[in-house]
């Protein structure tokens, strides 16, 4: 009798601890929780080399491409999206294939990058400053990196826990950035908050021939919701700042992962899925209403390319996979071709989109 009431203590004691544990984890979550805000933010890169103001009636060119933090090869399945990892598969693997996605965009003949989930010290890819990288493949270039979020330490999954995370956004420019600002948006107030982090777009400032501005936005909308309507409540927001810089005179053109289906049911396009997913929603139609601000989502009708896959496992037919990246441009601005760059989805789970544009 006596030894079952001291392994009974014992077994109190270890749940008691357990209980404590968990508790301090949770208050330390809440408490380390904390929110960016609006800033200013710094300009970096070459100036020498840059054309000093952009013309109208000549054609540009903007590259939009989420990079998954580097970790998403084609045989990567993340376990927020039904996979199995939570970090990069290893930390070679991972500069390797950043350096495959820089070279990929040192390829490429555009005037303007958008680049979505660039990590700058996150245990799910061992610390690497990922812009380094990219910033090697773009010289020349003006750049801007603005920090979506900054969250505490994941302790899940259990045994390979997701842990800290710094990720960003970064802007590319080939012309001179006079100013650039962060800008926040609102996230869930729920629980949820502590999935989704923090969210945000950027404001790059570039001047045009004359007196007026382009005003470039790279954003990343929210993915991990309870419902979806935050990002559509995001979206209003941007567009908001979109209509009035454009009823001041200047032209916009907005661009990243917006999380939603862009293509309204992007099946139609690329077949049904072996699964059914439904975390990325149409935007309503009449969140336009009222905004001299269009949607563009990127697609070649005779040959459609998808720009996302569901990390739910390696890259496969049959897999989910839909349009969430594209453009917004204001009414003054003429869109000449969007299409998405076909990759297969060797290095991020998104496919880059690309947009050819004319300031009117």
């Amino acid at each position: 009798m006596k030894k079952i009431k001291r392994w009974g203590k014992i077994l109190l004691c270890v749940v008691l601890a357990l209980v404590l544990l968990v508790g301090a984890y949770v208050a330390y979550v809440l408490i380390d929780y904390h929110r960016i805000g609006d800033m200013e933010l710094p300009v970096q890169g070459e100036e020498k080399s840059l054309a000093v103001a952009m013309d109208t009636d000549k054609s540009y060119t903007v590259l939009s491409y989420n990079i998954g933090f580097g970790a998403y090869e084609s045989d990567y399945g993340f376990f927020m999206d039904g996979g199995t990892e939570s970090w990069a598969w290893s930390k070679e693997r991972l500069t390797a294939n950043l350096d495959r996605i820089a070279g990929f965009l040192n390829r490429q003949q555009a005037d303007f990058f958008f680049v979505q989930e660039v990590d700058i010290d996150s245990t799910r890819s061992y610390h690497v400053d990922e812009r380094e990288a990219l910033y090697q493949a773009l010289p020349g270039m003006n750049h801007v990196f603005a920090q979506n979020y900054d969250s505490p330490f994941l302790m899940y999954p259990l045994l390979k826990p997701h842990g800290a995370s710094k990720s960003g956004l970064l802007t590319f420019s080939a012309v001179e950035i006079t100013s650039t600002k962060r800008v926040e948006l609102p996230v869930e107030s729920s629980m949820m908050k502590l999935l989704d982090l923090d969210r945000c777009y950027s404001v790059s400032r570039i001047p045009v021939a004359g007196s007026k501005e382009l005003i470039l936005y790279n954003l990343h909308l929210s993915a991990y919701t309870s419902d979806g309507t935050i990002a559509t409540e995001q979206l209003k927001l941007l567009l908001a700042d979109m209509q009035a810089e454009y009823e001041a005179g200047n032209w916009c053109v907005a661009g990243g992962d917006f999380n939603k289906d862009l293509l309204g049911d992007s099946a139609v396009y690329f077949g049904e899925a072996d699964q059914e997913y439904s975390w990325a929603q149409p935007i309503p139609d009449e969140v336009f209403d009222g905004y001299d601000i269009f949607l563009v989502p990127p697609l070649n009708e005779q040959n459609p390319v998808p720009s996302c896959r569901n990390a739910d496992s390696a890259y496969h037919d049959g897999q989910y996979v839909l349009t969430v990246d594209g453009f917004m441009v204001s009414k003054n601005v003429t869109v000449e071709n969007a299409d998405v760059i076909d990759t297969g989805f060797q290095w991020s789970d998104h496919n880059p989109v690309m947009m050819t544009f004319r300031l009117n």
